[in-house]
């Protein structure tokens, strides 16, 4: 195995020695690698993390997130809430270009709202379902009219859902637009190689063009932690994200530096309860069998073994340490012997789960250890390693069983939840459904304060620790190695990589 990370390091080496080779990138390429490549670039539609950070260099939204996770303004500049927040007024800023020259205006900010909307197969629908309509106040102002208080807005409105595209490209593209997506961020699209890379060039009209420092991007997607590792320290990539396990070898190497900062997410295994045919097994029909699972897994031992201790175990939504999670319900301790007694009931003593991973190193050890684990409760888990976005595919389709997925959060609770357990969402691969779930979310969506919606989160919290849709596992860290001649990096709480201040020595 050593030998063949060996050789396929090697080719990696090879493959970006070429792209940055003398005359293909200037002093000022950065050189991205990703851990998988992107389903498509289309904020409507596309449903991977990957795409967001390609997107966010790509494609500004109406605001943004700031270190502390408060709403701060991007494209627009001021907001009021208005008719006992069923309104919200947004001033928008002027002189904003897309790249396809056509100005940002209050036109384009209805037609993005109405194509997250209304577009077949979008996953941003549900994240804005409150809103009925968008009125155009003049070419400045835009008013979102909602059918009623939805508190989560500004949160959605500050990640893909807030997202503006140029009308005029999109309009011609139709669902085509991904493969050229044309946006008001700092970088304009130049071209995408599948499974090779992504290169962004530097939108010479930007708004904020000051703080853009590059020339441009290139993104490689290398799903192996070794691998991107090895073009780290090597110089083949200028900036990556490193396996929990590497982090001493990038302490010691003076090529790079290391940064770090506590996520918004959560990662864990969606169990297709009710998607087509695959969910008729032990593990989809009983909640017993779930129950049985989550019993037979140590979190704090997972953290231990996989991610030195770095990541937080978890059980819910969001991480202990957040004020909306639900201490009454804290992570249940291992029992081998309440799990072999669940079974038992459940009248399955050896339940076989085929469990879907991607093909990333880190997540297949994460499988295997509990592999381990569960086999002392009596479980056969059988572990499919497949292609990431293959793999998306085939959970949409309902064409899995289990399958171990990380969502890497929104700074508002209902983020983490709503668009992954409530009926007929476009993230709920299991297709759980419950209609009381769905009841008290909504309800948590109208109110404000944090007490009034942490009561409604209590009452979900207890179905869902109950029904297991997901059992959740741990809370991420982004870490992060850059080359000690990058200058500029902060990482963010949401794991995105914004391209302002960026700068190779």
């Amino acid at each position: 195995m050593t030998k063949w990370l060996t050789f396929v390091a090697a080719c990696w080496l090879i493959v970006t020695a070429l792209i940055s080779g003398p005359g293909a990138v200037s002093a000022q390429t950065l050189r991205i690698g990703l851990a998988e490549d992107p389903d498509m670039l289309d904020p409507t539609l596309s449903r991977t993390f990957v795409s967001y950070v390609v997107r966010t260099a790509l494609c500004d939204k109406l605001f943004d997130i700031g270190l502390e996770q408060e709403i701060v303004p991007q494209l627009a500049t001021q907001w009021e809430w208005t008719d006992d927040k069923r309104g919200l007024i947004i001033k928008l800023r002027p002189g904003v270009k897309f790249h396809d020259g056509e100005p940002f205006d209050a036109a384009a900010v209805k037609f993005s709202i109405e194509r997250h909307l209304t577009m077949p197969g979008s996953t941003r629908k549900s994240d804005i379902s409150a809103i009925s309509r968008v009125e155009i106040i003049d070419d400045h102002t835009v008013k979102l009219v909602l059918l009623t208080p939805f508190a989560p807005l500004l949160a959605q409105l500050a990640a893909a859902a807030g997202t503006m595209i140029s009308p005029k490209a999109a309009q011609a593209a139709g669902e085509n637009f991904g493969s050229h997506p044309v946006c008001a961020g700092p970088f304009k699209f130049v071209e995408r190689v599948a499974q090779d890379r992504i290169v962004l060039e530097r939108f010479a009209d930007y708004w904020d063009k000051d703080k853009i420092k590059l020339e441009r991007i290139v993104y490689l997607p290398i799903p192996d932690t070794t691998v991107r590792l090895a073009n780290l320290q090597s110089g083949g990539l200028d900036l990556a994200g490193v396996a929990a396990t590497d982090l001493d070898t990038v302490r010691k190497d003076p090529r790079l530096k290391l940064a770090a900062v506590s996520g918004i997410g959560y990662s864990g295994i969606t169990i297709n309860v009710a998607n087509g045919e695959r969910s008729k097994t032990p593990m989809g029909r009983d909640a017993r069998v779930r129950q049985a699972l989550e019993l037979s897994i140590d979190r704090e031992a997972l953290n231990q073994v996989v991610f030195n201790g770095e990541f937080e175990p978890g059980n819910q939504w969001v991480p202990p340490t957040n004020p909306y999670y639900v201490k009454e319900l804290p992570i249940p301790a291992r029992d081998v012997a309440k799990a072999k007694a669940l079974l038992a009931a459940a009248v399955a003593p050896n339940p076989v789960v085929a469990m879907t991973v991607t093909n990333n190193p880190v997540v297949l050890q994460t499988a295997q250890v509990i592999q381990a684990m569960a086999k002392e409760s009596g479980f056969d888990i059988r572990i499919q390693a497949t292609e990431f976005a293959s793999a998306l595919q085939l959970a949409a389709k309902g064409d899995f069983e289990a399958f171990m997925l990380g969502w890497t959060g929104r700074v508002d609770p209902d983020g983490n939840i709503y668009n992954l357990v409530t009926c007929n969402s476009p993230f709920n691969d299991g297709h759980y459904c419950n209609p009381e779930v769905d009841r008290e979310l909504d309800a948590a969506r109208k109110v404000d304060t944090r007490v009034d919606r942490l009561a409604h989160y209590r009452n979900v919290a207890e179905h869902i620790l109950q029904d297991l849709p997901i059992i959740y596992l741990y809370h991420a860290k982004w870490l992060y190695a850059a080359s000690a001649r990058l200058s500029g990096f902060i990482p963010y709480p949401d794991g995105v990589i914004r391209p302002q201040g960026l700068q190779l020595e």
